[in-house]
């Protein structure tokens, strides 16, 4: 029944003998699966873990056996190198080469990722501690029992090895290591789902902090470009075809880069034309994960760049206080509540993104309309980049043509201000608030960059004329600045005047027409006593037509566009307590003028400068 009652002195000394080698193979494979491979169990680099082959005492089956397992030590020497490698706080292993990381992956996402995997390994090394324990209770134990044990690791080592590799493959940096662990972790094996669950929530983690550290006090931690927020203007623009640019698409002469440029309402540039004071921060989508829909990442974007612009700026705190209306704390604890989750929920996300957007837009907006007066700036930009203030310009048309019917010198600019100035007495402007705030500007060819763009926000080169050549005349290279009030410069941006710059021009231009043919009529009225020629007469009606169109055209751009749009936007300001939403609709407006006044269609702006240029 029992060996030992028939059993032989030899056969008992062999059975001794197998009983220890088989607790010293034991042995060797307990280390071998903890990371440290001998005799029995060899280290390749490139064939992992295998069983030495000259070994008689193992049958075949035992050596399958022993192989299956030495999958698994190969795959965990495999994580441990990996993470000590990007973490460097790992346990020392004699095999390891201690080499500095020469993949070019780094980054705190990653330092998650490799903590996170460190997490999910500590069961297994678990499992091999208590298997140790076992084998010195009893000596009798099989492979089979390690084999057993460890059966539930058999899954879970191969995928997530999958995850590792990806990264390490394709070198994928930041907040990708989020989108690659969730989709990894959508699959219907619970082991694979939880442990990859598990690591996501370490990422998610370094997510949280930066979402704190940018949401809640401006600053954006990034040093390894891993966040999907960074500093600088948006790289979307850059790669666009010059050719693809300039192509007419048939809409009147309006070309595919005039079109983009009407359809975008922030336009790329105005990212580039920031003034040096203002910072300016964009998206980064390619590490923005695919779970985070793109509306949730622009509410986080506004909201760290109102936050990062209050806790720059100098102001009174007792004017501008807590754009967060001091629930720093509150929003902080929010932030920390979603990290402790174990699972990443969208829903309860986004609603935290939303409650915290919600209460700086409505900051901005009582900042802005009723504190800095939104509207009477409004009424400002209308009366001088719309030419409301019609007797104003018609004022400074007179005085200021004789000195911008030539082309431009380095003394144009100081003239056309004192010329502005003598305008604003005559019609009796006389406000020493407003007048200082608005500049007017003459770019010429040789002047300085520097002095071209000047200290002035919005002080930009007009658009009429090439930089590399020089304008034609004075009233080509005519601009308007508007030294525009904080914290009203986040919506009257660099860009924004700019493109009220195009606009003023372009009135200014068909006022002049209008003016220029009014005088033909006085001249008309002044010598329709004398004899008139065919060619008089000819010369008249021409006059006649060309007043006509001009001023139905005037009428139109006066009264169908301004006024009609200008209405809109202050009933849309009005009735809204979002900042976002008055942004938005100021860009509607300002687009509307583009679109409505024919200013990027090119046969009517040709219309119009040829017939200022007959005038002339």
């Amino acid at each position: 029944m029992f060996w030992w009652l028939n059993a032989t002195p030899d056969s008992c000394v062999f059975n001794v003998n197998q009983l220890k080698l088989n607790i010293n193979m034991i042995h060797e494979l307990l280390l071998a699966l903890s990371g440290y491979p001998g005799t029995i169990f060899t280290w390749n680099k490139r064939t992992g873990l295998q069983v030495s082959q000259d070994l008689p005492f193992l049958h075949p089956s035992e050596t399958s056996v022993l192989n299956r397992l030495s999958k698994l030590g190969s795959d965990y020497i495999r994580f441990t190198e990996f993470i000590e490698q990007h973490t460097g706080h790992v346990h020392q292993q004699e095999h390891h080469t201690n080499q500095p990381n020469q993949t070019g992956l780094h980054g705190i996402y990653l330092r998650a990722f490799c903590t996170g995997l460190d997490s999910i390994l500590q069961p297994y090394r678990q499992a091999l501690l208590d298997l140790e324990q076992e084998f010195l209770g009893d000596p009798h134990l099989t492979i089979s029992h390690v084999n057993y044990k460890l059966d539930q690791f058999q899954l879970l080592f191969p995928s997530v090895m999958v995850v590792v590799e990806s990264i390490r493959s394709q070198k994928i940096h930041g907040c990708q290591i989020l989108e690659t662990v969730y989709k990894h972790s959508c699959g219907g094996l619970p082991p694979v789902r939880m442990a990859l669950e598990k690591i996501l929530a370490v990422c998610h983690g370094v997510m949280y902090k930066q979402l704190a550290a940018w949401m809640l006090h401006g600053l954006l931690l990034d040093q390894s470009e891993e966040f999907f927020v960074k500093q600088g203007p948006s790289a979307g623009g850059a790669a666009a075809n010059q050719e693809e640019e300039e192509e007419d698409l048939g809409l009147g002469g309006l070309s595919g880069k005039q079109l983009r440029e009407l359809q975008d309402l922030r336009l790329v540039e105005e990212e580039n034309m920031l003034a040096p004071s203002l910072q300016q921060f964009s998206l980064r989508t390619e590490m923005l994960p695919f779970y985070i829909p793109i509306r949730v990442a622009e509410k986080i974007l506004f909201v760290g760049e109102s936050v990062q612009m209050f806790e720059n700026h100098n102001h009174s705190p007792s004017r501008a206080g807590s754009i967060l209306k001091h629930q720093e704390d509150l929003f902080a604890a929010d932030l920390h509540r979603l990290k402790q989750q174990p699972l990443f929920s969208l829903v309860d996300f986004e609603n935290l993104i939303d409650r915290i957007r919600s209460t700086v837009a409505e900051h901005l907006w009582t900042l802005m309309v009723v504190e800095s007066d939104l509207l009477e700036q409004l009424k400002i930009i209308k009366d001088f980049y719309l030419l409301g203030r019609g007797e104003l310009y018609q004022v400074f048309i007179d005085l200021a043509q004789h000195m911008l019917k030539t082309p431009p010198t380095a003394v144009s600019e100081h003239d056309v201000n004192v010329a502005f100035q003598q305008a604003a007495h005559k019609v009796l402007l006389d406000d020493d608030n407003l007048l200082p705030l608005l500049h007017l500007t003459v770019d010429y060819q040789g002047k300085d960059g520097k002095e071209a763009t000047g200290p002035r926000d919005g002080a930009t080169p007009p658009q009429d004329a090439s930089p590399r050549e020089a304008p034609p005349t004075g009233w080509a290279a005519l601009g308007l600045t508007y030294k525009v009030q904080w914290p009203l410069h986040i919506l009257f941006t660099p860009a924004i005047l700019e493109k009220y710059n195009v606009v003023f021009r372009y009135l200014l231009s068909v006022r002049r027409v209008q003016s220029q043919l009014q005088h033909c009529w006085a001249l008309q009225m002044q010598r329709k006593h004398l004899k008139s020629s065919q060619t008089d007469a000819v010369k008249w009606r021409l006059r006649n037509h060309m007043a006509f169109l001009i001023d139905n055209l005037q009428y139109y751009l006066q009264v169908d566009v301004l006024e009609s749009q200008f209405s809109q936007l202050l009933q849309l300001i009005n009735s809204t307590r979002d900042f976002e939403s008055i942004r938005l609709a100021h860009d509607h407006f300002l687009s509307n003028l583009l679109a409505q006044s024919f200013i990027l269609l090119k046969p009517v702006k040709y219309c119009v400068t040829r017939q200022k240029d007959l005038l002339v």
